[in-house]
């Protein structure tokens, strides 16, 4: 399996704005193709927040990212110091 870890810094007085993100792509991450899970990450008072995805395949995972990460960038327009950050690991299991 494969993670997409995806990380942002929303701009002061927006961590509200972090719930309408969930609303918005939670279902459409479940739909792709491979999924297996997401966390929702986020810090009230820093402003940090982000999500930890899992699919079946790297191309799953890489697929996905593809197809998701431009929405993303236009809902965060506005919202965040900078752009997101993404980092791709493999699911290591004991």
């Amino acid at each position: 399996m494969y993670a997409n870890l995806v990380t942002f810094n929303l701009a002061p007085g927006k961590p509200k704005q972090r719930e309408k993100l969930i609303q918005k792509f939670d279902p459409a991450l479940k739909a792709t193709k491979g999924f297996k899970q997401v966390t929702f990450l986020g810090n009230d008072e820093t402003g940090q927040g982000g999500a930890l995805m899992v699919w079946e395949t790297k191309e799953d995972a890489e697929a996905a990212f593809q197809a998701m990460f431009p929405q993303l960038q236009q809902a965060l327009e506005g919202l965040v110091k900078e752009p997101p950050i993404r980092a791709v690991f493999e699911v290591i299991e004991p």
